[in-house]
């Protein structure tokens, strides 16, 4: 017995070790030793660019369990592969980029002094490159000073810190082949974003080839690739799922009840002739995507032909896979990007109204469907409206999530009644359909997004990568509010005199530039988001930025000034008039406290070429551009750096009220609002993108009172100029003498020697300490109580789209609630005597004067200090103290 009992153990410690040591190798590839972090052996063990992704060592995460789907991978599509003429190339120019070694890098720059390039799997090219496609190619920059001094700006050498290891387990996706290396510029940050080489790119703009295929080729370019998805595009119509032969082949998970719907499906082409569906017929494939660590999946096939947008067709893009059956890697709902819009609001009130509660309203109710809605408060009737949007004509996108709520163990909640979804800005532009040759939107998005799961990368992204795209995009698990602004002093070029400028342009190039920094963390790899630095932040910032260059842009240009001058009626100077006052108003909304931030100005300074390391100006690209100030400076201060641009703080407010300042400014708006269209997946549901507290709304009605609270206090909180206490000080002289003249004027008629005495000289009979102490006190109460609740609270915030009849209404019920308390707080405390009514009406008098002040100055602080000077004055100078009892008896009880 106890030999069996022994050998028992023996057997029970041998499976314990072995079982033990399964695990550790087993994880072994995903936990290293402290000493080599994860990013560090990755990065000492580079991938080669034909390894498969099996192989890549990652954290769970959504990009983990996507990119191990082999219709996720890009060897699974044949680059000689063609789809047959039904569908067109997405480009000119399309490949795969691949990271080259740092080894290849420095071979590069020591024989052309190129430092930022990628390698190019040339995928599609025009007709006279045709024997490009295939070849693996340098991508590399045009050698213009401009486009230089851009890559300068951009590159920087990429150290992670050790808090990157923590993000990285859970499951962040960083730039990890990336860390170590020196001077990483756009081209490399774009084709190392992602642990494994599988970033498409369209080539926009001028695109120069050099050499021939076999000989070193080298493309250039002049912009930064945008990133796609798939080869080829198509307009089909959904018909019916095609069971296959075994239904063992269905996909074995998907959302909701087994079995999955099927992955192929009968469509038929657009027929350009008879302008409907009748074209030919294929089975196309639409694989069911994984689902994630937290059981999430990002597309699904699920009662697609079902969906509400089916009847208008889809753009689908993708490849031919390795049987030659098109396989859809992203996919658009036609009806998403016409111009047809389904409500047309002619009237600037009910755009406002539109904007602030019917855009959101009921979105749960919404899901699956798209609502276009076009505000043009310039038109008389829908048709005009409409007809303003013309081929060619570009407009500012301005991009907005909400979250993925339902019933699914992993939806998102509102904290706080909050939720606060993404914003960034986008390029939209008016174009011919290739397909229907009738006008749609085409859509990019300039993202700003920090480091995720997914492997969403910033800069520039077509709608069919970012959106669309059933790896990673927004369409099928995201409500979206996408508003194009169509407003000529912003979108259009300026001719001053044969000197052609760009508004737009250097927007553009700025959200470029910060997109760019974005993806290696400024040098740190990680897109840290803070209450300072966040996507809706830095992109408001890449706005500030443009607004400055541009205003530098032309102050310098003594031609432009000239002829500014000289054509003071020429619709062109008119124009940038009004787009002067637009970035007066842009400003105001970017800085509400009135106060740039320390880090926006030095950001200024650095990407206008006025700041290096030394102060002057760089005298060569390989010269240091200066820091440029993001992602993880500012620790300390994040919290009141945020705040002095809090009205940017937030997604929803900076979509809102951006949008809103553009339509008082006389802009179209064009709302184009999937909610999580494609698929059905039961378990999920839109979720409203909020204002802070947004989410908690008055019973039966829109309003989140919460929400205006605290809007209305940080927006009093602006910090005053001086010629806002001048203003003060005027106002305050003011009702000084009206209160003064007033007064006498009704001493002269009233028996009543309490009446007589009413602001007469007679100082108060205190020391230092007690007069300190009432001053103190009167700032708090009533001066700061008062104001606030009476002002701050009750009147809107004077914002350029408040009609001045809606403030000043506000205003006058305002008043007549403090007149109200001031009659009360008489009555409560026993003061109501021969003075009582004159004190009335001197109180509305100080409501008047604040009100004014209010107005003019847009600031809280002011108004404060009115009330308490006015009342100071009164109480310790002119017999105030002889009236207020209470007040008296506070100092006696002091003394």
């Amino acid at each position: 017995m106890r030999r069996r009992m022994r050998t028992a153990r023996r057997w029970e410690r041998w499976l314990w070790v072995s079982a033990i040591s399964a695990i550790a190798f087993a994880f072994m590839p995903l936990y290293t030793p402290p000493y080599t972090p994860l990013y560090t052996l990755l990065r000492d063990t580079p991938l080669q660019a034909s390894e498969p992704p099996q192989h890549l060592s990652l954290f769970p995460s959504q990009y983990a369990s996507t990119v191990i789907a082999p219709f996720n991978q890009p060897d699974y599509y044949p680059i000689a592969a063609q789809p047959s003429d039904a569908y067109r190339p997405l480009g000119d120019w399309v490949g795969r980029l691949i990271l080259p070694s740092a080894g290849a890098y420095q071979q590069t720059a020591a024989a052309t002094r190129e430092t930022d390039w990628a390698w190019l799997e040339v995928h599609l090219a025009p007709a006279e490159y045709r024997d490009w496609v295939g070849q693996t190619v340098r991508l590399a920059w045009q050698p213009t000073p401009l486009t230089q001094a851009y890559v300068a700006k951009a590159s920087r050498d990429v150290r992670f810190p050790p808090a990157v290891q923590k993000t990285l387990e859970k499951g962040i996706i960083h730039p990890i082949r990336l860390n170590g290396r020196d001077r990483i510029g756009p081209l490399q940050s774009l084709a190392g974003g992602h642990p494994y080489d599988d970033v498409t790119v369209v080539l926009r703009g001028r695109v120069t080839p050099e050499g021939q295929p076999g000989a070193s080729p080298t493309l250039r370019v002049v912009r930064e690739p945008v990133q796609e998805t798939g080869r080829y595009i198509g307009l089909v119509k959904f018909l019916e799922p095609v069971p296959p032969a075994n239904p063992a082949d269905l996909p074995a998970q998907c959302p909701g009840e087994l079995p999955c719907e099927s992955d192929d499906f009968r469509v038929r082409h657009y027929n350009p002739t008879s302008r409907q569906f009748d074209g030919a017929e294929e089975i196309i494939r639409v694989p069911q995507q994984p689902q994630d660590k937290d059981g999430v999946f990002n597309a699904t096939t699920r009662d697609l032909v079902r969906s509400p947008v089916a009847d208008a067709g889809w753009y689908i893009t993708g490849s031919p896979d390795r049987t030659g059956k098109f396989t859809v890697q992203s996919m658009q709902p036609r009806m998403l990007v016409q111009l047809q819009p389904q409500q047309t609001i002619l009237d600037f009130r009910k755009g406002l109204d539109y904007i602030n509660f019917r855009n959101w309203q009921s979105v749960e109710q919404r899901k699956g469907t798209i609502q276009s809605v076009l505000i043009d408060a310039s038109a008389n009737t829908s048709e005009n409206a409409k007809a303003e949007w013309k081929e060619g004509d570009r407009a500012l996108l301005m991009h907005l999530y909400g979250g993925r709520g339902g019933s699914h163990k992993a939806r998102e909640l509102l904290i706080l009644g909050t939720y606060a979804g993404h914003f960034s800005f986008g390029l939209g532009q008016v174009v011919r359909d290739p397909f229907t040759n009738e006008l749609i939107f085409n859509l990019d998005y300039l993202q700003v997004y920090g480091n995720g799961s997914d492997g969403t990368l910033s800069g520039a992204n077509t709608w069919h990568n970012y959106m669309g795209s059933l790896i990673r995009g927004k369409a099928g698990t995201r409500p979206v509010s996408d508003v194009l602004v169509k407003l000529d002093t912003l979108t259009e070029d300026y001719d001053f005199g044969g000197t052609r400028l760009s508004f737009f342009n250097e927007l553009l190039g700025e959200l470029s530039l910060i997109g760019a920094r974005y993806r290696i963390g400024d040098g740190t790899g990680d897109s840290t988001i803070t209450s300072a630095a966040s996507c809706v932040q830095d992109s408001a910032q890449g706005m500030f930025l443009a607004i400055q260059r541009f205003r530098q842009t032309v102050a310098n240009n003594p031609q432009v000034m000239e002829w500014l001058r000289a054509n003071p009626d020429n619709p062109t100077t008119q124009r940038f008039r009004r787009l002067a006052r637009l970035g007066r108003d842009l400003e105001k909304q970017l800085m509400p406290m009135g106060i740039l931030r320390w880090d926006w100005a030095q950001n200024a300074d650095v990407l206008m070429g006025v700041r290096s390391p030394e102060g002057a100006l760089r005298e060569s690209p390989d010269e240091d551009p200066g820091k440029f100030i993001s992602i993880d400076d500012f620790q300390i201060r994040n919290l009141l750096t945020g705040l002095i641009s809090w009205r940017t703080a937030m997604p929803r407010q900076a979509h809102d009220e951006l949008a809103m300042l553009f339509l008082t400014n006389g802009a179209k708006l064009w709302f184009l609002r999937p909610n999580q269209v494609g698929g059905n997946d039961p378990g999920i549901a839109p979720l409203e993108a909020t204002l802070i507290f947004g989410g908690w709304k008055l019973p039966f009605t829109e309003l989140p009172l919460l929400t205006f609270l605290v809007h209305r206090t940080f927006g009093g909180a602006t910090i005053p100029r001086v010629v806002d206490w001048l203003i003060m000080l005027t106002v305050l002289l003011a009702f000084g003498v009206v209160a003064i003249a007033l007064t006498r004027a009704v001493q002269k008629n009233a028996p009543s020697p309490a009446v007589k005495h009413l602001l007469t000289w007679n100082p108060a009979s205190l020391s230092w300490v007690q007069t300190l102490l009432t001053l103190v006190k009167f700032l708090f109460v009533p001066a700061f109580l008062e104001e606030y609740l009476f002002r701050v609270l009750l009147i809107p915030y004077p914002k350029p789209w408040i009609a001045e009849w809606r403030w000043w209404s506000w205003a006058l019920l305002a008043l007549g609630l403090y007149v109200l308390y001031r009659w009360l707080y008489l009555r409560l405390t026993k003061q109501q005597d021969k003075t009582a009514p004159l004190r009335l009406v001197l109180s509305m008098l100080l409501g008047i004067a604040t009100i004014l002040t209010y107005r003019l100055t847009e600031s809280a602080w002011t108004i404060i200090a009115l009330h308490w000077i006015a009342v100071s004055a009164w109480w310790l100078l002119l017999g105030g103290w002889q009236h207020t009892p209470s007040v008296l008896k506070w100092h006696k009880a002091d003394g």
